[in-house]
């Protein structure tokens, strides 16, 4: 199945090109480099939807909240700790 996870921008890079327009997501701790092209009006500090690598929209920090909660209910945040273990290792 495939998620569309919120995250919070923490770092923006290649700003000043929007179609490379790129960034540093954490999902709850969990970082990951994530295409920003689709999201131009969102800053350091705001919270996107994620999907495959692409923030696809921006969302509000409670709304992120509620939903990063229920994705932990649902115990699907297991696979991006599987990921990151793999891209440390």
């Amino acid at each position: 199945m495939c998620l569309a996870v919120p995250g919070q921008i923490v770092e923006i890079r290649d700003a000043a090109d929007p179609l490379r327009r790129s960034g540093r997501v954490s999902f709850g701790g969990i970082m990951k480099e994530v295409n920003l092209a689709y999201v131009p009006d969102a800053a350091v500090g705001d919270y996107v939807i994620v999907h495959v690598g692409f923030a696809i929209s921006r969302v509000d920090e409670a709304e992120a909240r509620q939903i990063f909660e229920y994705l932990k209910t649902m115990d699907e945040l297991g696979e991006l700790s599987d990921e990151a273990s793999v891209q440390d290792a």
